[in-house]
């Protein structure tokens, strides 16, 4: 039975058990796709991700991400976490604080300053929708490869009392071709202005603890909107307390790109056993 190098990486946080973890397997090009979504299932977490070298010539690695039921071509929070594995366990290395990333969006540039790893996220493409299932609150349909209904609920209070309708959640999601819906709202606090809690039953997720993709469809809700004066072109947003978690997602929105960052901290290193 083959074993492979497998880590489980806690992203947007420097203290283990307190953001968004990521299983990821490295040199996994002897899997196919089944068993990659197999592994996926069985670890249950929202994305597991597996390290191939690459096949364009100006990537460092390339990436396959995978929900507990589906691949995605993109997610914020594995990117953080997988690059991380990657420069730890000497899979991959760094040029000048660069990285790229070959993954279903394409190849995308990912820069290491000090203990943080950003990722320039793929162009998102914006359009008005219906979410009568939160009232008047207006929405947005994102696109950065998952698909989020981006909702601003006003402020961060109603973001925390939020009881989500999983239900009906899916069915708004399912009916839009959405992976799922992110809220935000205002917390008040300079230092952190913005609480996001993000929802994706339909991807088996009921609530995602800290979730990259979604933070970086409200970035380009608040460029959309022109809320961004609101917040500034470079703030922090915090998610993960309504699951006992603390995350923190550095967002840069610019008029041509957005990119979000944070820390990560391995939590296990050891072997996979796979037929």
């Amino acid at each position: 039975m083959k074993q492979l190098p497998f880590k489980q990486v806690d992203v947007f946080t420097s203290r283990p058990f307190y953001g968004n973890p990521v299983a990821v397997v490295i040199g996994a090009e002897g899997l196919d796709t089944a068993a990659m979504q197999r592994i996926a299932g069985w670890t249950n977490l929202s994305e597991t991700t597996f390290l191939l070298p690459p096949t364009q010539p100006a990537a460092s690695y390339k990436l396959r991400i995978f929900t507990p039921r589906r691949e995605l071509p993109f997610a914020g929070h594995p990117t953080v976490g997988s690059a991380h594995a990657a420069l730890e366990s000497g899979f991959a290395k760094s040029v000048n604080g660069k990285l790229k990333q070959e993954c279903g969006a394409g190849v995308l540039d990912l820069t290491v300053e000090d203990s943080c790893i950003y990722v320039r996220a793929p162009e998102p493409k914006v359009r008005s929708v219906e979410a009568p299932l939160f009232g008047k609150a207006q929405a947005l349909r994102v696109d950065v490869g998952p698909i989020w209904v981006v909702v601003d609920l006003g402020k961060a209070q109603a973001v925390d009392e939020l009881d989500p309708d999983m239900p009906a959640i899916e069915e708004m999601s399912n009916a839009l071709h959405a992976t799922g819906v992110t809220v935000f709202g205002r917390t008040g606090n300079p230092a952190m202005p913005i609480h996001v809690r993000s929802f994706a039953p339909a991807h088996g997720v009921p609530e995602d603890p800290v979730c990259g993709s979604g933070n970086v469809s409200v970035g380009a809700f608040l460029r959309q909107t022109g809320l961004l004066k609101e917040f500034g072109a470079s703030y922090t947003a915090r998610q993960g307390m309504q699951v006992g978690r603390d995350g923190r997602v550095q967002v840069r929105v610019r008029a041509d790109a957005i990119e979000i960052g944070g820390e990560a901290v391995t939590c296990i290193d050891g072997k996979l056993r796979v037929d």
